[in-house]
């Protein structure tokens, strides 16, 4: 089966295709022609991205889709973006940059780290190709994205859930011819997680009903068992070739290196990687122990009383915080920037709230809106980081909303250079969101609260633990299950979201490093840029480039703030 959609991808890919050719250095003189050709190739990029690239379960890559947009895996699909790759490779590697200034070469040495990242996820991992769980995301994931934007469901937004819905058969189909090599641990995961489907998509229909027409309902009904059907199909598909499945998750070291270089442009080996989260948990451990000394018979933080209460308390934190960033010369905050806001998690969400981070951080289309993170009603029985929510929003405020990701990523959707605002590697996004929690709290942030301060440096723990189990999945020194109980014992988390972590690190090789790794090069960053500066060194100004140009990877940003060239 050739589903409709593939034929409208294709034309656009041919129109982007198109564009391409006048965009070859050959064809351009002078660095600044030169420059400008290499800007149209960077643009056809992006445009084919928007429509080529995976869906996931990381909420720093959620992109802007075209109208309509559904995902398409099918082979034919999956060849041509490799035809592709493969021109915007030969077409960026042409490009003599010998007299560009250091910030266009920083533009360059990313959108060559942007094509390496296709090269990853298409050639290297190839999930499409091996690993069942990428499907999860590019079926029940497809309806999470359209989920996470709060009410109303207009017409159109209505049509394109149950467009979406019922895609997810097709969806399925290309899965059963793709997946020519899956791995057994990955399948024995994603049946688990489509086990429930059918309960999981009545909810959904359900709860939604309230929302569509007369017609849309009926639509709905239908497309909902057609995709129920599909997804029960997987599993016994996938449950029939369990024998024959291989077992091996890890990507191996010569690929991770490959990330690590020319994806993350982190310039450390697996070995130093280690060493340094090692150590950074180590002081974790340390500084928690004196907190939770100095703190010995103080009492312990009290849940919100009821999620309105947990609503309102983050509505006045994220007002201090704004104003604590200014008082104290820390980060300038912009006149007109919108709020990150709690809201109850939307009963339709619920059966899909386990697939990624329940927020909104908006879009580069939609800055005017406020980013929303929903929550649950407070309970002493919730996870890890619900828990930690309903006891205090500001260690999640700090990380997610302001300072962190959804500040950061409001002011680099509005940067002048188009290459700025599209490109992204989490090492630059959650390494910036982990730095903004010790930021605060050494500058004092949270001094009215010492249990609050044991949160922070409980999250210290958990993502100096990250790397290692990162760098162990990837390398085959950890299984799946082993990295969960490691967690879950050394952080300690609770087991169901160590196995969803864990699960998570071993499909996303290079993401759980992205915390730790990033804020460590955030540190060493700022004390170069001290030491170089002197008292010229302002804390503000450093701050606000590194928020500006909070997708660029740290080693960039460090080469063009001190005016290095290499």
């Amino acid at each position: 089966m050739r589903p409709v959609l593939f034929i409208r991808i294709a034309a656009v890919l041919a129109f982007v295709w198109t564009g391409m050719a006048p965009a070859t250095a050959a064809q351009s003189t002078g660095a600044d022609s030169s420059y400008s050709a290499f800007q149209s190739l960077s643009k056809d990029f992006w445009a084919w991205r928007a429509i080529s690239q995976p869906l996931s379960g990381d909420d720093i890559t959620r992109i802007t889709r075209p109208v309509g947009w559904l995902p398409d895996w099918w082979p034919a699909t999956v060849e041509t973006n490799r035809q592709f790759l493969i021109q915007f490779e030969e077409g960026f590697a042409q490009f003599d940059t010998f007299d560009w200034s250091v910030s266009r070469l920083v533009d360059y040495r990313l959108m060559r780290s942007a094509v390496a990242r296709v090269r990853w996820e298409l050639v290297v991992l190839a999930p499409w190709r091996t690993n069942p769980l990428f499907y999860v995301d590019q079926t029940l994931g497809s309806l999470f994205r359209l989920f996470l934007v709060p009410l109303p469901f207009d017409e159109a937004r209505s049509d394109n859930i149950i467009a979406t819905m019922e895609h997810i058969r097709t969806t399925v189909e290309s899965a059963k011819v793709n997946l020519k090599e899956p791995i057994r641990p990955f399948a024995e995961l994603a049946i688990t997680e489509l086990g429930s489907s059918a309960e999981r998509l009545h909810t959904i229909r359900d709860e939604i009903r309230p929302h569509l027409s007369g017609k849309q309902i009926r639509r709905l009904d239908f497309v909902t068992e057609v995709a129920i059907e599909a997804l029960d199909g997987f599993v016994e598909w996938l449950r029939e070739g369990l024998n024959g499945m291989k077992t091996q998750t890890a990507v191996g070291a010569e690929d991770y290196a490959f990330f690590l270089h020319e994806v993350a442009l982190m310039p450390y080996s697996t070995t130093q990687l280690i060493d340094m989260a090692r150590q950074e948990w180590e002081r974790a451990v340390v500084f928690e122990t004196f907190e939770g000394r100095r703190n010995n018979g103080l009492p312990e933080l009290d849940l919100a009383a009821s999620i309105e209460a947990q609503i309102n308390r983050n509505a006045r934190v994220e007002a201090s915080v704004r104003v604590f960033l200014e008082e104290n010369d820390i980060l300038s905050v912009p006149d007109g920037l919108a709020h990150y806001i709690n809201a109850p998690l939307p009963s339709y969400l619920v059966p899909l709230a386990h697939l990624g981070v329940v927020d909104d951080l908006t879009s580069e289309r939609r800055l005017d809106e406020n980013a929303v993170k929903y929550i649950l009603e407070p309970s002493p029985d919730l996870g890890y980081f619900w828990l930690a929510t309903a006891k205090d929003s500001r260690p999640i405020l700090v990380h997610e909303g302001i300072p962190g990701h959804y500040f950061q990523l409001a002011l680099s959707w509005k940067h002048e250079n188009p290459i700025r605002r599209h490109y992204y590697d989490s090492g630059a996004n959650e390494g910036i969101g982990f730095y903004a929690e010790e930021m605060m709290l050494q500058a004092g942030y949270f001094d009215d609260s010492p249990r609050t301060r044991e949160i922070i440096y409980n999250f210290m723990r958990l993502r100096a633990l990250r790397v290692e189990v990162d760098v162990k999945l990837a390398i085959g020194e950890f299984t799946i299950q082993e990295a969960a109980d490691y967690l879950a014992g050394a952080v300690p988390m609770d087991q169901a979201t160590a196995l969803q972590e864990a699960a998570f690190f071993a499909s996303s090789p290079g993401q759980a490093i992205s915390y730790q790794i990033g804020k460590i090069q955030i540190m060493k960053f700022l004390a170069d840029a001290r030491r170089l500066q002197g008292d010229a060194f302002s804390l503000r100004d450093f701050h606000d480039f590194v928020w500006l140009n909070g997708n660029v990877p740290i080693a960039l940003q460090r080469m063009e703030y001190l005016g290095l060239r290499e």
